[in-house]
């Protein structure tokens, strides 16, 4: 749509979450590092400390080859644009 939307305004994923892709790129906790030469990566999280965080999800103003999770981005934390934000979470324990 060539500009952000207001939050929950789209259908939400599998998993019931709104604006995984295409709204904003999502700042990740996550320290960047080129991948090893590992054939196959289950939620890597990256080094311990870094100079760059990952960016993730596509945003408005990039093709759809790049709005997909899979898609990683980095920069220094202190950068700032329009078409960044985040998500905030937490852990949510279902153990009695």
């Amino acid at each position: 749509g060539s500009a952000t939307h207001a939050v929950g305004q789209k259908l939400p994923n599998a998993w019931g979450l709104y604006d995984m892709h295409g709204n904003v790129y999502e700042w990740c906790q996550d320290w960047y590092a080129a991948y090893g030469s590992e054939n196959v990566l289950i939620d890597p999280t990256g080094p311990a400390s870094g100079e760059r965080r990952v960016l993730r999800g596509g945003a408005f103003l990039y093709q759809p080859m790049f709005v997909r999770a899979a898609y990683r981005d980095n920069l220094q934390p202190g950068s700032r644009f329009n078409d960044f934000g985040f998500r905030l979470a937490r852990t949510y324990n279902l153990s009695p």
